[in-house]
Order: structure tokens, then sequence, then C-alpha cells
């Protein structure tokens, strides 16, 4: 009867529970949402951590900056055929061109034939003429001079991103776009990093853009001109080289790359449905400073747990021990007491990470 009492595996089974639960909502009250346990063990064990740019390490608010006509037409020409053609576009790059010409209150028309190509651009028919609006790469048919792309250069060198403009086959002109820097960016960064964490930008910019934003958040690896597959392809290449990847992304770009990641961290405010949809544990406010302090909490529950595993096993096997050493070296109200207390400790244990 008191081996059964003192055998029994209570404390056991309660060294790993109240520890997690204890963890997720100290998180939740920290505005970190973890969709399970196991998520929470995962990200204690974080090597890498990998930002998407807009809207991750950057407000997601991008505004207009530069508008180059290349031809002979004026600014609010070209501002009013870009926004036009991207009024039906969701893309934030989209909306801030939009935004803009709406501030300078031009009259905007609806494309025909509008289809978005992912993360290049879009192209459409307004007024009977074939627009291309995007990056570099969806203008590689495109006629664009050496002047014109040195003057492109130049913009992008100073952390903008640029989005040419094509009608029929040849550039009319450029319109740069410019998403500022999340204030605690840096200090994340720089938390990580004295953790012993790499970090890695991924952003969908040209290599320029991306460096340059890099450089301003204090992030050396850089993996630009990014489409969403070979964001799925680099963190997979970060987790052979380094382990367990944490991909912290927004948009719906980045949903493939945190259901890849070994935990997705999503943005709750300012993030789209499906890559909250996707993602292990939501940033509710999209507060970036708190990715350090959930590995902190991650690690600090692996701890807890490991310390709960090894004193509920080390108090059972020595009261199963005492009770086959002699004749009477424990009883069995002795042995419910020592197996009980033992069970008691464990949960009082683990709820030490509700502080």
């Amino acid at each position: 009867m008191i081996f059964l009492v003192v055998a029994s595996p209570c404390a056991l089974v309660s060294s790993i529970m109240p520890a997690i639960l204890s963890g997720i909502s100290n998180a939740a009250r920290k505005g970190v949402l973890f969709k399970g346990g196991v998520h929470l063990e995962n990200i204690g064990g974080v090597k890498v951590v990998a930002f998407d740019k807009t809207g991750t390490l950057t407000h997601g608010k991008p505004k207009v900056i530069d508008i180059v006509p290349f031809s002979g037409m004026s600014t609010d020409d070209l501002l009013q055929i870009t926004a036009s053609v991207e009024t039906l576009s969701e893309h934030p790059i989209a909306k801030a061109i939009v935004r803009a010409a709406k501030d300078k209150k031009l009259d905007l028309s609806k494309p025909k034939e509008l289809q978005a190509i992912h993360g290049l651009g879009v192209h459409g028919i307004l007024n009977g003429k074939e627009y291309k609006i995007g990056k570099r790469d969806l203008l590689n048919d495109i006629n664009i001079t050496d002047e014109d792309q040195k003057r492109a250069t130049g913009i992008e060198e100073q952390g903008r991103t640029v989005i040419f403009v094509a009608a029929d086959g040849n550039a009319i002109g450029l319109i740069s776009v410019e998403d500022t820097i999340r204030p605690q960016a840096r200090k994340v960064i720089e938390e990580l990093k004295s953790k012993g964490i790499k970090t890695v930008l991924l952003t969908g910019d040209n290599q320029i853009t991306g460096k340059a934003i890099g450089k301003q958040a204090g992030i050396n690896l850089v993996y630009s001109e990014l489409l969403p597959d070979q964001k799925v392809d680099a963190v997979k290449k970060l987790g052979e080289k380094y382990g367990k990847v944490a991909m912290v992304g927004d948009g719906v770009n980045d949903a493939p790359a945190l259901a890849a990641a070994s935990v997705g961290i999503a943005m709750g405010s300012g993030g789209t449905d499906v890559a909250m949809e996707t993602a292990d544990i939501i940033l509710i406010a999209d507060n970036i400073e708190n990715i350090p302090f959930a590995i902190n909490l991650g690690r600090r529950a692996s701890s807890v747990i490991k310390q709960n595993i090894v004193f509920a096993i080390a108090v059972a096997l020595t009261l199963i021990t005492l009770n086959f050493i002699g004749e009477g070296k424990i009883s069995l109200p002795q042995g419910v007491v020592g197996h009980e207390g033992s069970t008691v400790l464990v949960i009082l244990s683990g709820l030490r990470l509700l502080r």
C-alpha cells in the first residue's frame, strides 16, 4: 500500500502543466498571445530571429517622398496615373500612393483587368494604355535609361523603396516611398544579440534599400528581393545552419515563412488575418520589444520544468527506497505527506512563472 502511494507519479505529471499555463498567462498580461504550450517551450530554444521589414521593423505606414517623371509629364500627372492603377490594391505601398493623390485632391479612375503579381507589383489597363507598376524585376522588358537607373539607385541608398511606372513598354517615371523604422527596433536587435541570438532581415526590397534599413536597425545579415516562397527557403536554410528560427511578420506574403519557421510571430494590431492565423505567437499591440521578453519567458519555463521533473523523480525514488529499507522506515501517513507534499511543491514552483 505504501509503495502504491509513494510511486504514484502525481508530482511528475504536475511538473509541466502549471508552469506552462503560468507562463502563457504571464505573457498574455504583457500583450503576447501564445497559441499553445509547445510554442512557449520552442521560443526558449530559438537561435535566430528573422524579421520582415514593412510593418514589422517599420511602422507599416509608408509615405510618398519622391515623384520623378521621366518624360514631359508633371509630377501630379504621374501621381494621378499611378494612384488610379493602384486604387484597387490592398498593398501598404499602393495605399500610400493613393493617399498621397487624395491629399492633393487628384481625380482617380479605376483600372481594368488589374492583376497583382506577388511580391513584384501590379499591371492593368487605364484609358486604353497598359501600365506596369512595381519593382525593377517586374520591368525587365521595359526600356529604362541608364541615367534614370542611377537616379533610382541614389534614392534607394537613402533607405527608400522605389516603384517604377511604365506605360506601353516604356518607363514614364518613378515614385519612392519611405517607411520609418520603429523607434524601439534597434534596442530590440541589440538585446537579442546580447542573448547570443542572431538577427536577420528578410525583405522584398532590393539589396540597396534592404542594406540601408538593416543598417538603421543594426542588422548585418540581410536577404533582399525575396518573393514569398524565397522567404520560406531562407528560413529553412537558417534553421539548417543555426538551429531553431523565429520568424516575425505581418503580411500575407509572410504567412508561408511564418508557417515554415520553428516559431511564427505575427503582429496583432497591424497584421493581416492570414498572418495571425498562421503564426504561433501574436504580439497583440505590435510591441516588438516583447520578443526578448517572450524568449526569456520560454527559457525560464524550460528551466522551471526541468527543475520540477528532477525534484519530483528524486522525491519519488527517495520514498520508494525508504519503503524497502528495513521495517518501519516510512509509514503510510508519512508516504502520503511526502507524496502529496511534493505534488504541491512542484505546482507552487510552476506558479513562479506568473511573476
